[in-house]
């Protein structure tokens, strides 16, 4: 309104912005809620449409008005001229062309404002992220902002002016209520307490309202909306090391989770590294195996581009830093993947490939014909039906008088990945798309919870975490014998770059 009146701008444009036209109605309907109840606007503004139905706020005498404005409206003709943009709830965005179009027109403005406004998202691959992380830094004063965000006061970007409310990183609003006003500035006048009591009470009793809880109410960014495991308990399992260290012939175990012509082709490895004695809530000891894991990802470079923005993920960054592969073409070549394998066959030694039954057997016939004698093993991706154990277990397991081996599933392997996470008892190597993979995983699950990924929930590509999980799965399974592997750890010329 100030904008719009007073700012001594002649055809002041004022637009509040959205991805959506609609979404952009909720904040101009409050400006206009704002001119019926003052008379000194309502006597200087005059209205475009309806009761309930205004498109345009118009002052007449500077030939400036406000509007709503979708990023739809930049795609014909000279776009709009800024001189104030409003854009709310960022985390909704699904990129930044909205914020462009806009930033576009403000060349014919002499003090352009573009206010951006938002609770915390949960996605870090998002404008609202980068916007955050920029906002952060320009507010502490440092590029590097320490664990504490202590204030520094160096000039980062004088052109921004950036405000955040949050709590610290030590805070738990679910049990201390004195860290409540740190997120919520305006609590005990347009927020009461009973009320944000109230639906702390509801996060504590129903876990799948926790994250949007947290993030809505607490500024707490999230990695979903119901994350599988916190990303601080991920990260602490997160490790620099090159796979190429290992020594020739460590035992690998592989799982392929393969792409349609469009989506993203993952092999995951997990390298058996040793044993490790866990104490149980009991009290007692248990000695558990120990692994390191990493996974190698595929993408068409022909759609790359396209199918980054559609995703609101940064691939082509991943593709420069080396985290994802994307070969010319339309469509991900099976053979492409099995050269890898073979690759991995000549320095390791592959005791089986977990996989589930899409597309395998063009796979399979493509590891096959450049001679590659591998073991496959079936891991069905759903939560139904188990596979069928390998004839050879079978046998095995009989003329060791151990009970029947039963088949690979995945509510087994989610479950026993899940375990060695919070026991630390597996290394990740470091990745951007693992790491997106993971905290943005999907499941369903049946009445006995046992839990298997579906893709279509998720907001994120997360064959990275479907793959390690298959990976996972075929390690546990592993040899019938129950010998422990051999570890890396003690070949003396064995290192990891750090």
């Amino acid at each position: 309104m100030y904008g719009l009146t007073a700012d001594k701008e002649a055809g002041a444009q004022i637009y509040a912005a959205a991805a959506k036209k609609e979404q952009a109605g909720i904040l101009f309907q409050d400006a206009v809620k704002m001119v019926r109840a003052a008379p000194a606007l309502s006597e200087r503004l005059k209205f475009s449409g309806g009761v309930g139905r205004e498109f345009n706020i118009a002052h007449h005498r500077s030939g400036s008005f406000f509007r709503p404005i979708s990023k739809d409206s930049g795609k014909s003709g000279s776009g709009p001229r800024p001189h104030f943009a409003l854009c709310d709830e960022v985390h909704e965005h699904p990129d930044r062309s909205t914020m462009e179009m806009l930033e576009r027109g403000f060349k014919f403005r002499r003090q352009p404002l573009l206010l951006m406004i938002t609770n915390s998202g949960s996605d870090r691959n998002s404008i609202c992220w980068e916007e955050h992380e920029h906002a952060v830094k320009v507010a502490a004063g440092t590029l590097t902002p320490d664990d504490d965000f202590s204030y520094v006061g160096e000039v980062i970007d004088d052109s921004t002016f950036a405000w955040v409310c949050a709590l610290d990183r030590d805070d738990d609003p679910l049990e201390d209520p004195s860290c409540w006003p740190k997120a919520n500035p305006l609590l005990g006048t347009i927020l009461t307490h009973e009320y944000l009591a109230g639906v702390v009470n509801q996060a504590k009793q129903m876990p799948g309202k926790l994250n949007g809880i947290l993030r809505l109410h607490f500024c707490r960014w999230t990695d979903a909306d119901k994350a599988w495991m916190p990303r601080e308990t991920v990260e602490s399992v997160m490790a620099d090391f090159d796979p190429e260290e290992y020594p020739d012939e460590t035992p690998v175990y592989l799982g392929v989770d393969l792409s349609a012509s469009r989506d993203m082709t993952v092999m995951a490895a997990v390298v058996p590294t040793g044993m490790m004695d866990i104490r149980r809530e009991d009290g007692s000891t248990v000695s558990l195996p120990t692994f390191d894991a990493w996974v190698e990802a595929w993408t068409p470079g022909d759609t790359l581009q396209a199918r980054a923005t559609a995703d609101k993920a940064p691939y082509e960054i991943w593709v420069r830093d080396g985290w994802l592969n994307a070969p010319a073409g339309q469509r991900i070549r099976y053979d492409f993947v099995a050269a890898r394998v073979q690759q991995i066959d000549e320095r390791f030694r592959i005791q089986a490939i977990a996989y589930d039954r899409y597309a395998y057997d063009k796979f399979r016939e493509e590891v096959e014909a450049i001679g590659i004698v591998v073991q496959h093993v079936a891991h069905p991706q759903g939560g139904k039906v188990r596979s069928k154990p390998e004839p050879e277990k079978v046998d095995a397991a009989k003329a060791a008088g151990l009970p029947p081996p039963q088949g690979l599933w995945m509510p087994g392997s989610v479950s026993a990945f899940e375990d060695m996470i919070i026991d630390g008892r597996i290394r990740l190597r470091q990745s951007p798309l693992l790491m997106t993979a993971l905290m943005g995983a999907t499941f369903d699950r049946d009445p006995q919870d046992n839990r298997w990924f579906v893709k279509t929930k998720a907001s994120v590509r997360i064959d990275a975490a479907v793959a390690l999980t298959m990976a996972v799965g075929a390690a546990v399974d592993g040899p019938v014998e129950s010998t422990a592997p051999a570890s890396p750890w003690d070949d003396p010329d064995f290192s990891l770059v750090q």
